[in-house]
């Protein structure tokens, strides 16, 4: 009998674009919650300062949530692109739960940065950041457990283990960033802001490395 989960599944090339719109559109929606001063009140140059000092926040959280789903992308884009060659159904729908939490970003981000003093909108941020970091373990762990993977058996074994440490350590890391906004706000949104540029920076650092 044919399993249709089997032969439903999408092509790889079907879930890497969708993936890279929902991201797209993620991406540029964050941009839209800073406001340009209302002109009416500015008269003078102290007074446009002072307007625009009151959208720092909003900078702030914008840049944080670029950072977040920049690596999020990056993160699905490497385990689609150089990893998972074969598809079903279920890894499909894994895939679309995962854009879900990438949809809720940009709302996370403006609620964050309406209520930046608050513990409950960094915890809320942080929540959305758990989520994406626990579809992308859910997604790369169904491709190894059902064979999707293109690799020989022994480096899928270590990449598997490795994969997996990755993700442990980042979001174990992202929970403490996140609980220092018992401490201060800031220096919690500071910490999350650090861990993802360590992040950033690693990549950069590999490839230095590779091409010297």
């Amino acid at each position: 009998m044919i399993n249709r989960n089997d032969i439903n599944g999408p092509r790889i090339q079907c879930i890497e674009a969708i993936s890279d719109g929902v991201f797209g559109v993620a991406l540029t929606l964050l941009v839209l919650d800073i406001k340009v001063p209302v002109s009416e009140m500015i008269h003078t140059e102290s007074d446009l300062v002072t307007a625009f000092s009151t959208l720092l926040p909003q900078f702030l959280t914008y840049f944080l949530s670029f950072l977040t789903l920049g690596l999020a992308w990056s993160g699905q884009s490497t385990q689609f692109t150089h990893y998972i060659q074969h598809n079903d159904l279920k890894l499909n729908w894994i895939t679309l739960f995962h854009l879900l939490f990438v949809t809720t970003v940009p709302f996370s981000t403006a609620f964050l940065s309406a209520h930046i003093g608050y513990k409950f909108a960094i915890g809320l941020y942080w929540l959305n950041i758990f989520l994406l970091g626990l579809l992308r373990l859910i997604n790369w762990n169904y491709a190894y457990r059902h064979n999707l993977l293109d690799i020989d058996k022994k480096g899928k074994n270590a990449l598997h283990k490795a994969m997996n440490r990755r993700i442990f350590i980042a979001q174990t890391l992202y929970a403490v960033a996140a609980l220092l906004c018992f401490i201060n706000p800031y220096l919690s949104i500071g910490a999350t802001i650090l861990i993802q540029l360590n992040y950033v920076f690693e990549v950069f650092k590999k490839k230095h490395k590779n091409s010297s």
